[in-house]
């Protein structure tokens, strides 16, 4: 795929002599973010592609110094042929991607995105747990099939709904985005528990979040100690009208033992915008359970119009304070 440069490069001249780039900056995956990128305030050669596959990195940021990527992998082994790379700006904040390790013992640093998303991702949650305790999706399905033709009354009951208010919602990682959920969620009436691993004061344990939630909504990032954080076991805590929203990382829950659960009637819904491997290219136990009780976007809480701009504003940002030598955002 052939570039397409939305930023006019850029010459200096130097020492008096011929003209050279000052930066060559490269977004080797344009198409993750849909916002205006601004040319940032330094003299510099753009260079931005679609989609970029692995076997295509190394050509592509053959002398780049910057390199933007949101899921693009930057792993040693192709970081290692890329000597002049300085800085990776991630657009957006998780960095599981990227060989960190490799990066600080090679002088290669990693800036992300913060605390963008404080509305887009709390209102996905919330329009979730509306479409599941009030079974929207499978009522629609229904009245789409004309079940409602056919009913002998005005309207009819299969599929249960459940207020939102006076319903008890369990947060797991209660910084910035939970704590934006906790508000929302307080203001419809809702009891609130939050779990960290960071102490803070009316913290509550995992235990208790499963086994006395109405809703459990997760915000942990995807560690070893975090992978598989809700399996079997943690599902037959939880109550068998309980639903589980997962906007944060595919990993975080089986999802072979979440779809179980569901089947089973162990828990009464669950809404997921993250699965394992994105994009599903080989299927996914989630998307071909086909259940009526289980939502599933593609990846979208993030995506706002106003959210990918805030991105887009603090990406260039982060770029232009690197090369200012006061690096902000920057990941250890």
């Amino acid at each position: 795929m052939t570039p397409g440069p939305k930023w006019s490069n850029t010459r200096k001249r130097v020492n008096g002599g011929s003209f050279q780039v000052a930066h060559k900056i490269v977004f080797l995956d344009r198409e993750t973010l849909d916002a205006n990128v601004r040319a940032p305030n330094f003299e510099h050669e753009y260079e931005e592609y679609d989609v970029t596959t692995v076997d295509q990195i190394v050509e592509r940021l053959k002398g780049a110094d910057i390199a933007i990527i949101n899921k693009v992998p930057m792993r040693e082994e192709t970081l290692k042929q890329l000597p002049d790379l300085k800085l990776i700006a991630v657009a957006a904040t998780g960095t599981d991607v990227i060989d960190k390790d490799y990066c600080k013992a090679n002088g290669i640093t990693i800036v992300n995105i913060r605390n963008y998303a404080y509305n887009t991702v709390p209102e996905h949650v919330i329009a979730l747990m509306f479409a599941l305790r009030r079974s929207l999706v499978p009522y629609v399905l229904s009245v789409r099939k004309g079940d409602w033709n056919k009913a002998r009354q005005f309207c009819y009951f299969d599929y249960p709904i459940y207020d939102v208010a006076g319903s008890t919602l369990g947060i797991v990682g209660f910084g910035a985005l939970g704590q934006s959920i906790a508000k929302r969620a307080e203001a419809l009436g809702m009891k609130v528990l939050a779990y960290d691993v960071a102490p803070k004061d009316g913290l509550v344990d995992l235990e208790t979040i499963y086994k006395e939630s109405d809703v459990i909504t997760l915000h942990a990032p995807l560690t070893p100690e975090t992978r598989n954080m809700i399996g079997e076991k943690e599902l037959k805590m939880m109550k068998s009208t309980a639903i589980l929203i997962n906007t944060a990382r595919g990993g975080l829950v089986d999802e072979e033992a979440l779809v179980q659960a569901l089947k089973d009637g162990e828990i009464g819904g669950a809404g997921f915008d993250v699965v394992i491997k994105e994009p599903p290219v080989d299927g996914n136990v989630l998307i071909d359970a086909d259940l009526p009780n289980l939502i599933v976007t593609p990846h979208v809480a993030w995506a706002s119009q106003q959210a990918m701009q805030v991105l887009a504003d603090q990406l260039v940002d982060n770029i232009e304070a690197f090369v200012a030598g006061k690096p902000q955002n920057v990941v250890e």
